[in-house]
């Protein structure tokens, strides 16, 4: 047996023993979408796994620009965006990324992680230096250990560690870039901006800051970390983020200097080798940036939910971390607990993740539970019902 066979073996023992226990929970065929609710194996259940973070997917307005330009372009481009595949939906999108969070300019790639991945490894050559947060997206990640840039990590949101860093560094290296989360995918809390800045600049890095989390949640009006901060678009180079997310499409974006802009449009390989996104999802985009503007509530009403289970998980005692967003850990510690505990919710009608090692670190095991505008009082309180009673009944909680 060869090494790649060995590897898939051990993997498929693995996953077959989580069949057998009936405590597999990915991969979970979705039959039916009904605002905070979905239907699986013929089961309604309370979604508390989404990034639809302020309850858009299937709003009015998304979808009938979606359908406008469906019906006007068709349902793909038949070409990658240097050649063919621009129109006028795409640079109308790019637009309104670029005005919605105060930038020159920004572009559109296929993913949010090929957005991180093709703008690291085509920005950082040999003679630089790349320094991410320990708790970093994979695709950041991913970037650094593509680009041929020396790669360097600091412990989390820790600025004594990430100064040591860029102290050593400061005569070694062409380029310096730092890389951070707004909002840290599995945690919820949020980076310290205004000191990341700081520091960048008293050691002439780049600072390029990933809003996939925080986008339409973050910031007195949804404009994200900039916003939330009261700082200025300029105080950052780049600017990434998920167009999955909050934003009911696919694809993600990269937003700052007109010049770095058209420099990544003509040199990154993820998006000069890549099809343009479809044209109803780059409409579905602009038109959600439109709804955010116009519709203060549903940031409102995200935040009334945030606070309501947040509040009813830490008053039950289970530890929900730093979080200051839609992204809610329920800290469990061991793997077993995590997956009984997600067995019981799932059965009881609420869909959660739960996430293990090495997704996150040892004894931290957890339930991702994500917050929407789109649920009400009754779904939240239903939730908190089901923690507080399996929680007590496994001896988790009080």
């Amino acid at each position: 047996m060869g090494v790649f066979d060995k590897r898939i073996d051990t993997f498929l023992a693995e996953y077959n023993d989580l069949r057998e226990k009936d405590l597999y929970y990915y991969l979970q065929q979705v039959d039916q979408l009904d605002g905070a609710h979905v239907w699986i194996g013929g089961r309604r259940m309370v979604m508390f796994s989404s990034y639809s973070y302020l309850g858009l997917l299937k709003h009015p307005k998304v979808q009938e620009r979606a359908r406008e330009a469906l019906d006007r372009f068709g349902t793909g481009t038949h070409g990658v965006r240097i050649l063919a595949g621009t129109t006028a939906a795409h640079v109308e999108c790019e637009q309104r990324i670029a005005s919605f969070l105060g930038t020159e300019d920004a572009i559109a790639y296929s993913s949010g992680y090929v957005a991180n991945l093709s703008t690291i490894s085509t920005l950082l050559g040999r003679h630089d230096v790349v320094i991410t947060d320990k708790l970093s997206h994979a695709s950041i990640i991913d970037g650094c250990m593509l680009s041929s840039a020396e790669f360097q990590r600091f412990k989390h949101n820790d600025l004594d560690d990430l100064k040591r860093l860029l102290e050593a560094d400061a005569d070694r290296f062409e380029g310096k870039l730092v890389i951070v989360d707004a909002v840290y995918s599995m945690d919820g809390d949020v980076c310290p901006l205004p000191e990341l800045v700081a520091l960048c600049r008293e050691y002439g890095a780049w600072l390029m800051v990933d809003e996939a989390h925080s986008l339409g949640v973050l910031g007195k009006t949804g404009h994200g970390i900039i916003e939330y901060f009261g700082m200025s678009p300029q105080d950052v180079e780049m600017l990434s983020g998920s167009l999955s997310k909050t934003l009911p499409a696919v694809g993600g974006f990269v937003a700052g200097r007109h010049d770095l802009i058209q420099f990544l449009r003509h040199t990154a390989r993820g998006f000069v080798f890549s099809a343009a996104l479809p044209p109803a999802a780059v409409a579905a985009i602009t038109a959600s940036l439109d709804v955010i503007e116009e519709d203060p509530s549903l940031i409102a009403a995200v935040r009334r939910n945030i606070q309501r289970f947040v509040g009813g998980l830490n008053e039950m005692g289970y530890d929900t971390l730093n979080t200051k967003s839609c992204v809610i850990p329920i800290i469990i510690g061991k793997p077993e607990p995590t997956l009984e505990l997600t067995s019981r919710l799932h059965r009881d009608g609420m869909f959660v993740s739960p996430i293990l090692h090495p997704a996150v670190p040892m004894n931290t095991c957890r339930l991702r539970a994500n917050v929407t505008a789109g649920h009400t009082d009754e779904d939240i309180d239903f939730a908190l019902d089901l923690l507080r009673r399996h929680g007590k009944d496994m001896g988790i909680i009080k």
